[in-house]
Formats: structure tokens, C-alpha cells, sequence
């Protein structure tokens, strides 16, 4: 099992950028999924973006063109950086490691398998 922890979160103006991370701690394995979910009270977990051992990515339509996700191999970070944020990202967003395939599907399903989530780190984004 690998350990997960989110940092980044907090207020942001709407137009702004946010910048999310995540170290993974345990038995990270290189060649999972990591990507980042996020969630409103009563609303179903959604996956935002995801990045593959080979570095390929999938992003989530809400967040393509605004949001970039990178990874730091050497001290199994992920990183989320979302620009011209809108009200509409303000949410819980969590990091999440999984087994490939690591695509669209793993966005809009993972909510039912991953395993390995964080703790999360909320963002808000005001008007």
C-alpha cells in the first residue's frame, strides 16, 4: 500500500492559478496511475487528470486547456497546477494511485476502485 499526502490547497481568486501536490510514500511503484480527484459534499467523486509510469496523460474535459499535471519521478511527487481556476473548481481534491490503464476511464471510474487515496486538500475559489 502506498501512502499518500496532498499539499497546495487553500483560497484562490477566480482567474488565478492553484498548485496542488502530492508525495507518495510506502511502496510507491513507479509504473501506477497518479492523478487527482475531486469532490463536493454530495456529489460523486471526479477525476481531474491522470499521469501514467510513462509520463502519458489524460485530463478531464473541465480542466483541459487550464490544467497541467507533471511528475517528479525521483521523490514520487505529483504535481496539479490549474490556471484561470473557476468558481466551479472550488472542491476536495484528492490524489489517488492506481494500476493502468491510465486514462479517461480511470477518471471517470476510478471513484469505484483506487484503493490509495489521500487525505485531500480543499480549494475554494472565490468570485
Amino acid at each position: 500500500q502506498v501512502h499518500l499526502q496532498e499539499s497546495g490547497g487553500g483560497s484562490v481568486q477566480a482567474g488565478g492559478s492553484l498548485r496542488l501536490s502530492c508525495v507518495a510514500s510506502g511502496n510507491p511503484d513507479s509504473t501506477r496511475c497518479m492523478g487527482w480527484f475531486r469532490q463536493n459534499p454530495g456529489m460523486r467523486r471526479e477525476g481531474v487528470a491522470v499521469i501514467d509510469g510513462d509520463g502519458s496523460i489524460t485530463y478531464a474535459d473541465s480542466v483541459k486547456g487550464r490544467a497541467t499535471i507533471s511528475k517528479d519521478k525521483d521523490n514520487n511527487t505529483v504535481f496539479m497546477e490549474i490556471d484561470n481556476v473557476k468558481v466551479e473548481d472550488s472542491a476536495m481534491y484528492y490524489c489517488a494511485a492506481g494500476w493502468p490503464p491510465c486514462n479517461g476511464a480511470w477518471l471517470k471510474q476510478g471513484y469505484r476502485f483506487i484503493k490509495d487515496w489521500g487525505q485531500g486538500t480543499a480549494v475554494t475559489v472565490s468570485s
